[in-house]
């Protein structure tokens, strides 16, 4: 009797320490909260500007009421200073070297930085005269996009990488200081292309797209999304041509707080406030 009770006993117990890990198990491990998707950013069109439609534009900068463009082709790149209201080029520098296809564009501490895109080379001009780089830099990767928050540099490559870089003078390289990685709800965000600095967030458009993204930069999240789909068929649809290309210029007025798109080909420049 004592045995059989004994049994007992140590059958329930077993059964009550199986139920136990059983319900130990059960309990799932909290889970980081997912990244949320970017919010729409909406915008108004305030005036619409005549654009060369030759011009194949890389960069796009407002520097002290100054439009800036860079243009790139495998026969020709340049250099410009643009009128806006009339889009034609106040100065002009053409890259003679038909290897050179040119890029972004910045200025920073009155200096005009110019990417390359597979030369590994950028190209710095003096602000109060285009006509010749004063010195030419190293880089190790494809230039695509360029921008700068005030004191460093910030550089795409056509992935999902930015890269935090500064320069110091007389030095014929970049000193890369961070790399942020971009992604949104879906994962990293590639192709990133011309960049501008705004408010403390990087604006890139994605290539092939007539997309900008907004991005943060302390952890590399895209916090907002411009759709500019239709914005050129809808003010400039009897000027688009098969030459036309994709949205690939941004431009910044701090002062004005507006901001300038353009694209390859395009035939107009568009100056617009964000919603």
């Amino acid at each position: 009797m004592f045995r059989f009770v004994l049994i007992c006993f140590l059958s329930v117990l077993f059964s009550c320490n199986d139920a136990a890990v059983d319900k130990d198990l059960s309990i799932e491990p909290a889970r980081a909260p997912a990244m949320p998707a970017p919010e729409p950013i909406t915008f108004k069109v305030d005036a619409v500007y005549p654009h060369d439609s030759k011009a194949f534009t890389q960069g796009l900068e407002i520097y002290k009421g100054k439009l800036y463009e860079s243009t790139g082709l495998p026969t020709e790149s340049s250099l410009r200073i643009v009128d806006i209201k009339t889009g034609t080029p106040i100065k002009n520098h053409t890259i003679t070297d038909s290897l050179i296809f040119g890029e972004g564009i910045t200025i920073l501490n009155d200096k005009i930085y110019q990417l390359t895109w597979e030369n590994n080379k950028a190209f710095v001009y003096n602000l109060n005269d285009i006509t010749k780089p004063v010195e030419t830099l190293n880089w190790s990767r494809e230039g695509w996009g360029i921008t700068n928050d005030g004191k460093n540099l910030i550089i795409s490559d056509g992935t999902d990488k930015l890269f935090i870089v500064n320069h110091q003078p007389g030095s014929k390289d970049f000193q890369q200081l961070k790399i942020v990685s971009v992604s949104d709800n879906n994962g990293p965000v590639d192709s990133l292309n011309e960049l501008e600095y705004i408010n403390g967030y990087v604006y890139a458009n994605i290539w092939l797209t007539n997309d900008i993204v907004k991005i943060d930069l302390s952890n590399g999240h895209v916090v907002g999304k411009m759709n500019c789909e239709g914005l050129l068929n809808q003010y400039a649809k009897a000027m688009i041509t098969t030459d036309t290309n994709v949205l690939n210029g941004i431009a910044y007025d701090s002062t004005t707080k507006k901001m300038f798109i353009t694209g390859k080909n395009w035939p107009k420049l568009f100056e617009i406030s964000l919603n």
